[in-house]
């Protein structure tokens, strides 16, 4: 078992056409892959990001998934984890999507698989966002195993929600990957405030893979992909550009930082109660 591991996050700007993003990706993989990268993550919704149609038009199931057969391949060409920020899932019997990602061993096996739970809908400055119009969301937190570290899985939204990040924590998450489409509002104010919390509070390492530029029509996305530590320093950020960032985690910086300030230890279980009416 190593303690160190070299993670990079492919930041992209993703369009509704699958085949072209699929061929980007292929190429930001690979670039990925050349820093010597253990485990590489992408983007929220990289293989195909727009409306409702677009969704749809793109999404397929896993078993039947072109995104999943070529991360798959990705994986097992580079000898690398890959964690496949997400993309739309059509799930027999349901008639809403889900918002999926995927990770896979250097294999190309998949390693688990964790849908979104949160749904972002929204306002803001004036755009409204209503994801739960064509997704619905998963309702089960999920940890895999990678290159021997912990690795616990999320997207986007998801990161407002420190309850998730928490029960991540105690089910042994020693990275936790945040692929995201933030939009650029909330990208500027809350992006590095939110990422480093998470990281902080339950002191784990944080890489967040992200779109960057004109996603969507007036609605473009935040870029600025991070790698945080357990103590909230950033250790990579992205430009903004299209590009993959990288940094190597220590699992003993990670163990130190837990032995010296023992938040995770210290908890309360018993005297936390929800209030009646949540």
């Amino acid at each position: 078992m190593s303690d160190l591991l070299r993670v990079a996050c492919v930041q992209m700007t993703s369009g509704p056409e699958k085949a072209a993003n699929l061929e980007k990706a292929e190429k930001l993989v690979a670039r990925a892959a050349a820093t010597g990268a253990d485990l590489v993550g992408l983007p929220e919704k990289w293989d195909a990001i727009g409306d409702a149609e677009v969704l749809y038009a793109a999404a397929e199931p896993l078993e039947d998934s072109e995104a999943v057969r070529a991360m798959a391949d990705w994986a097992r060409t580079h000898g690398i984890t890959l964690v496949g920020g997400s993309i739309a899932e059509r799930r027999e019997g349901r008639e809403k999507l889900s918002n999926t990602s995927v990770a896979f061993g250097p294999d190309g096996e998949m390693l688990g698989v964790y849908r979104k739970i949160h749904m972002f809908d929204v306002e803001v400055e004036g755009l409204v966002y209503r994801e739960s119009e064509a997704q619905e969301g998963g309702d089960e937190p999920v940890v895999v195993r990678g290159e021997d570290w912990p690795i616990g899985l999320t997207v986007c939204y998801d990161v407002r929600f420190p309850e998730l990040y928490r029960i991540l924590a105690l089910e042994g998450a020693e990275l936790v990957t945040v692929p995201a489409a933030f939009t650029v509002p909330t990208g500027r104010d809350h992006w590095h405030v939110l990422l480093r919390a998470r990281a902080v509070e339950n002191q784990y390492y944080v890489a967040a893979p992200a779109q960057f530029g004109d996603t969507r029509p007036g609605r473009p996305s935040y870029g600025r992909s991070l790698i945080v530590d357990p103590w909230g320093i950033v250790l990579a950020q992205a430009p903004d550009e299209e590009t993959v960032i990288s940094a190597e985690l220590d699992r003993t910086r990670l163990q130190k930082i837990r032995e010296k300030l023992p938040s995770l230890k210290n908890r309360q279980a018993d005297a936390y109660r929800w209030p009646a009416k949540v």
